[in-house]
């Protein structure tokens, strides 16, 4: 009988041990996550995947920023 490393292996979930998800973090199998960005000359918003140009869809446009996160950000000040 073959073993298997422990890293191959997983619970009857179908989690591997060891590695807790980070909040809000879902799991896509096999599929890079899209970020929002948004042109800088035509303010269209553009989603871009790992290893997708870096183009506008709309004009071409290669100046693009990353869209404001949703989340409350604080900052102490002193």
């Amino acid at each position: 009988m073959s073993e298997t490393p422990n890293s191959m292996m997983s619970t009857p979930s179908g989690r591997t041990p060891g590695r807790t998800p980070r909040p809000g973090e879902v799991p896509v199998p096999g599929q890079p996550k899209a970020m929002v960005y948004i042109c800088g000359e035509c303010h269209q918003e553009n989603e871009i995947r790992a290893r997708d140009p870096i183009r506008c869809r709309e004009c071409g446009c290669r100046i693009m920023y990353k869209k404001r996160t949703k989340r409350m950000v604080v900052f102490d000040a002193r």
